[in-house]
């Protein structure tokens, strides 16, 4: 009976044990649940738009998108800079595990250069390694075919189609449009600065000279953006939103690309430039700068022998003469100081010299002499003009003294920018006894300011500078900026001009003194002395103009110059400004031409053929036949 009663008590308390495991075990089991629940109401409600955004990150990717390129026109809607679909193999590092040994199987399979290759990886140091970076362009269809079939053994590497820049007229236009090349470390720290690294996500080019450069702002557009779909490898499935891009803004330039052409053949393999403008709002017509190069070179990446060839050739094609080569403005000049003369009340239309062709100053033995040995007899202010005398301008000068020449000459434009719509441009150099000091910590001396009466000695100026100033002699001291921009294409096809833009004014202090140096420009091609009348012969317009010769190396006092007998390099440069028609004035032509001799032979013939142009082609003028008869007239 004891041991019945004890087994019944060994088995209650077993039973009470297992009770207790059970409840213990159920209290683990529900607190278990309980935090599996917690962490699925956290995951399913709390959570849920957390961990539905980085779901959707890694199922949705958000790509940004280039704009198109705005396009450049000429002022007669011809397009000069234009965009081409052209297919290109791109890799992005961050994908790529060994890149180096993938770098080198694509170039067994697709041809890829060394240069190519050294190219590739110096532009992958400027850039962030999850963005693509270009190692072949310009693909062939037979080389877009050969990828496409071996694409699936090269992750991270893919052909994509865009739009690159083209410049369909090559090297007629190259120092006015420039050109863009790749974005490379330097443009990207400016875009960055700037705030725009956003804007130039997806773009791989960027302005870098010329018309590209200046305008940027307008050409490249806006961003856009896409919503893609991708799966498990990130190819892309489908795409869910767009966002287009903006496209640049289209603009127009004054240019004719008929008359650019023309002066680009006019030219020929003559080292110099001609520009031609319109006076009335300085708007670049022509700017050719020769010689020149193509473009189209630099859009895709230029091979290092071709840019060294480009950079040591001696004719220097890289510089555009017209805006930043520097030359002695030379006998171009003489209009302007005359006016400064007359306008000064240091000389009249009556004051008088007696050219013998030699200058001295008092009590000084060097002598200065003209271009002309034997002198040209007595010479007014008209007539030194219409001659070109170098001794009355020596005279001149001498009476002037160098700080109202620079003083009067800055107020015209001289040793400063213009303005022009184009970033590559020099000031060129107009001397004053400060800036002698400065630069060569000397005083000014008399003997100094002579030569600068002939536009020569330290006085340098462009081409572009030259226009402008022969422009406000045309519009009797109105400045007007050069101007390359016509204005913006509107979607309905018409142009937006732009406003002409205007500087401080040249002021006179009698209105006539314009007349009298203009009627002397006239001479100058008119004139039974002109210097310029046997480049003019026979001419259907009545136009102005003047003369110079700049000379590029010093000739001993009692030494003559013989051409043939010095280094083509040094031989002086041939320079032309003129105007037609004389009476109201549709264009302006400056010309040089380096190491050509004189201006009168050489450069003079040069804007007589553009005019030639101008007028025969473009310009709605027209003018009677001196050889017509009455019955050949109109009723």
């Amino acid at each position: 009976m004891g041991r019945k009663r004890q087994h019944i008590r060994d088995h209650s308390a077993e039973a009470n044990l297992f009770a207790r495991r059970c409840a213990i075990a159920l209290l683990i089991v529900v607190a278990m649940l309980g935090v599996v629940v917690s962490n699925l109401y956290s995951l399913q409600v709390s959570q849920f738009e957390d961990y539905q955004t980085r779901s959707n990150g890694n199922r949705i990717k958000v790509l940004p998108v280039a704009p198109n390129r705005g396009l450049i026109y000429d002022r007669n809607g011809i397009l000069l800079a234009e965009n081409r679909p052209v297919f290109t193999l791109e890799v992005i590092p961050e994908q790529i595990d060994d890149l180096q040994q993938t770098i080198k199987k694509l170039a067994v399979l697709m041809d890829i250069t060394a240069e190519e290759q050294e190219e590739f990886f110096t532009t992958l140091n400027s850039q962030r390694r999850f963005k693509p970076v270009a190692l072949k362009t310009q693909l062939s269809e037979e080389e877009v075919a050969r990828f496409s079939a071996q694409q699936h053994h090269y992750k991270g590497v893919s052909i994509e189609a865009r739009l690159s820049r083209h410049y369909p007229y090559g090297d007629t236009l190259t120092h006015i449009l420039g050109y863009v090349a790749k974005i490379n470390k330097t443009d990207l720290q400016k875009i960055t600065e700037a705030g725009q690294e956003a804007n130039y996500a997806a773009t791989y080019d960027i302005g870098k000279l010329g018309i590209e450069k200046f305008h940027e702002d307008k050409l490249h557009g806006e961003v856009g953006y896409q919503q893609v779909e991708v799966n498990s490898q990130g190819r892309i499935i489908r795409t869910l939103d767009v966002d287009p891009p903006t496209p640049g803004q289209d603009i127009v330039l004054n240019i004719d690309l008929q008359l650019q052409m023309a002066v680009q053949k006019t030219l020929e393999e003559q080292r110099g430039t001609v520009v031609v403008s319109d006076p009335k709002t300085g708007g670049i017509l022509a700017m050719y700068s020769n010689p020149s190069y193509d473009p189209n070179l630099f859009v895709h990446g230029i091979s290092r022998k071709n840019y060294a060839a480009l950079l040591n050739s001696p004719d220097r094609p890289l510089i555009n003469r017209a805006t930043q080569g520097q030359y002695p403005p030379a006998s171009t000049i003489k209009p302007h100081l005359a006016l400064l003369g007359l306008d000064s009340g240091t000389i009249d239309r009556d004051y008088t010299i007696k050219d013998t062709g030699r200058f001295r100053l008092p009590n000084v033995s060097h002598v200065w002499r003209d271009w002309k040995r034997w002198g040209h007899g007595k010479v007014n202010v008209s007539k030194a003009i219409e001659v070109s005398c170098d001794t009355y301008y020596y005279d001149l000068a001498y009476k002037l003294g160098i700080d109202k020449i620079s003083a009067a000459m800055t107020d015209f434009g001289f040793g400063d920018y213009t303005g022009i719509d184009l970033y590559e441009e020099s000031d060129g150099n107009m001397p004053s006894r400060g800036w002698k000091r400065a630069r060569f910590n000397e005083p000014w001396y008399v003997g100094d300011t002579i030569p600068v009466g002939i536009g020569q000695s330290f006085w340098t100026a462009t081409p572009i500078q030259l226009n402008q100033s022969v422009n406000t002699l045309i519009n009797r001291g109105t400045r007007y900026v050069p101007q390359l921009l016509r204005g913006y294409m509107q979607s309905n096809g018409e142009v937006a001009l732009a406003s002409p833009k205007t500087l401080r004014p040249y002021l006179v202090q009698e209105d006539k003194n314009w007349n009298i140096v203009l009627k002397a420009m006239w001479k100058v091609v008119n004139g039974e002395e002109g210097t310029a009348r046997h480049a003019f012969d026979d001419v259907l317009y009545e136009s102005a103009g003047k003369t110079g010769t700049a000379q590029l190396f010093s000739i001993g006092q009692n030494e003559s110059y013989e051409e043939d007998e010095v280094a083509e390099r040094l031989r002086d440069n041939a320079m032309y400004v003129g105007f037609a028609p004389f009476d109201a004035p549709e264009i302006s032509v400056t010309v040089v031409i380096e190491n050509a001799g004189g201006g009168s032979s050489n450069a003079a013939p040069v804007a007589r053929q553009v005019m030639d142009y101008y007028f025969a082609n473009i310009s709605s003028t027209t003018f009677p036949d001196p050889e017509a008869t009455p019955e050949d007239a109109a009723p």
